[in-house]
């Protein structure tokens, strides 16, 4: 299982994550839901209390994925196949232009 906080601006949004079965989940944290009902991170997902499931990265996400030379780049300079698309996004999008960051969690860093 891999994961990543996902920060909108400079608050904690909530967590994504990718199961050992493939799965992605993406879910609000509880404060950021009743503090900023209103801030989602795209128009394709809403503040909601519940997770967001699919068997695909989400397209949002995908979207923070460098491409074209810079995907190239990053996949050879950090060994990650360019198909491992969470490996890519928990490593390259710690500093993405805009408002949404995406910071890995290592096993022994979690809380």
């Amino acid at each position: 299982m891999r994961q990543g906080k996902v920060y909108y601006k400079k608050d904690f949004a909530g967590m994504i994550t990718e199961t050992d079965e493939g799965e992605y989940i993406f879910q609000y944290d509880r404060d950021y839901v009743n503090q900023h009902p209103d801030q989602f991170i795209c128009f394709t997902m809403p503040v909601i209390k519940e997770p967001y499931i699919d068997k695909r990265l989400f397209p949002f996400f995908e979207g923070l994925i460098p491409e074209g030379w810079l995907l190239e780049i990053a996949s050879k300079n950090w060994k990650i196949n360019s198909n491992d698309r969470m490996g890519l996004l928990l490593a390259c999008c710690q500093n993405c232009i805009g408002a949404v960051s995406v910071i890995p969690i290592n096993g022994e860093d979690e809380e």
